[in-house]
Formats: structure tokens, sequence, C-alpha cells
């Protein structure tokens, strides 16, 4: 059931935004030595189900760290991408707001999106708003599969993602549970929809659909870490080393036995 939120209820998360917002500032303060005229990438995170930003601050400290500027909300249920876009026009009013500690901060030209389960919205969250165009790469640990999306009113059109998309599932029942039937739940993000949506995109927009070995749905945020982060850092900052993990034959990910069903057309 998609929650519809009230007038209080976006104003309580804006609120969250905003303390969010400079706790993350200043984990970079911390983590990082800063230019003060130096500008920074942006990446926004989409929510799972029930799974507010509070709830887990270290990833955001820890992309922090990196060098980004990084923001999430409060809503436990943002599968319409509706607050994810709000909350992408809140942080770019923040950057134009000279009273703000981010006022020509935020490179606009580098933004990136994250979204797990449900925040699979990071797909709705590129495509169908104004702002949509503002997004630069996306990142999604097991989107809720097409017709699952569909029935809880997050449908989305993959043939209008534009941007480098990196998709990841788990192996796990959780996320595949092998019934592929109409009448049946096929799991989160089975195996079949991310061929669907990478088959679905554009062939000349750079794609990436791999599964993580033995992990199940709970699990993706954790275990995909590492390769999300890299996916950023390659397509925001243009970190050749970090490309390495995704491009050509010999890319790490093809190799390292932790990943499985990696297809890729670069």
């Amino acid at each position: 059931m998609i929650i519809i939120q009230s007038s209080s209820r976006i104003q309580n998360w804006r609120k969250s935004i905003r303390a969010r917002v400079t706790l993350l500032f200043q984990a970079l303060n911390i983590n990082r030595i800063i230019n003060l005229s130096e500008t920074f990438v942006f990446g926004i995170v989409a929510n799972g189900s029930n799974t507010p930003a509070l709830i887990y601050q270290p990833y955001f400290e820890r992309l922090a760290s990196w060098g980004f500027v990084v923001i999430g909300n409060d809503d436990k249920q943002n599968g319409t991408g509706d607050t994810t876009s709000e909350t992408l026009d809140y942080m770019i009013s923040l950057n134009k707001d000279t009273n703000s500690i981010f006022c020509g901060r935020i490179d606009e030209d580098k933004i990136g999106i994250a979204g797990y389960s449900q925040g699979g919205a990071a797909i709705r969250a590129v495509t169908e708003f104004e702002n949509s165009d503002k997004y630069k790469a996306i990142f999604t640990g097991s989107a809720a599969y097409a017709l699952l999306a569909k029935n809880m009113g997050w449908e989305y059109d993959i043939l209008k993602v534009t941007i480098p998309y990196f998709m990841t599932g788990g192996t796990g029942a959780s996320d595949d549970s092998g019934k592929y039937g109409d009448d049946e739940f096929a799991g989160v993000a089975p195996l079949f929809s991310l061929k669907d949506n990478y088959n679905g995109m554009r062939g000349d927009i750079e794609k990436l659909h791999a599964r993580v070995t033995g992990a199940e749905h709970f699990e993706m945020q954790l275990r995909t870490d590492g390769y999300m982060t890299a996916w950023m850092l390659y397509h925001l900052y243009g970190d050749e080393e970090a490309a390495k993990a995704f491009v050509g034959d010999e890319a790490e990910i093809l190799h390292n036995t932790n990943w499985q069903d990696i297809e890729k057309n670069k």
C-alpha cells in the first residue's frame, strides 16, 4: 500500500532533510580536507520500504568520506519517486541560497542516484519528473521487478532511462523465488527482471546488470556498497581506476566470484 504524504508529513521529512544535510556536510569536513572554493558531486539515495535515511547513517557518512555530498530523506514509502524528486529540488535550492553552507558547493552537472528495493523508485526519479534530467548516473539494488512495481503503484518505463545504469539483484530466494507465473511472487528482483530492464534500455546507453552470489534481499545494500561507490566515482568524478571495475573484457567485476549473471555493453 502506498502511503499518501500529508502536508504535515512532508513538512516533517523536510525538517529531517535539513538536519541530515548539516550532519553530512560535517562528515565531509571531518573525512576530507576541503578547499572552500571546491565544488562537489552530489548523490541522492532512495530508501527501501520502511527504511528512512536515519536508520543507515553510516552509509551516508562513508559516501561523504569519498568526497560526495549525499542526501536522503525519511520517507518510508517512496516508491512513486515524489519525495526523492522534492529532495533533489531542496538540495538544488540550497546550492543557490547565499545563506546556505552549500551555496555554490554542488556541481549540478554531476548528480547521481542510488535506490534499494522500493527505492528502485530511482528509476522513476530519473524519468518521470521535471528535474529528472539532472541525474547523470543511476544504481539500483534489487529494484522491484516491473509487474510488482506496477501492482504497487510504482510503474516505471525503462526505455526512458538515458543515463548509465548499474542494476543489481541477489540470488537468494527473497530476490528470486524461481516462481515466474503472473499469479505467483517471483521475488523482489528476479534475474528475468534484470534481463528485461537491461534489454529494454537503448543500446547506446552504458548499462550493466549483475547479481550478488548468495545474497538475500535485505543484504543488498551492504553487499553492493563497494561497486555502487565505484560506479559513482567512475561516472561522476571520471575516476579511471574505478572504471576498471566495469569497463572492458578484463573488468574486475567479471572475475569477482562474489558476483554472477553479469551482462554489460562497455
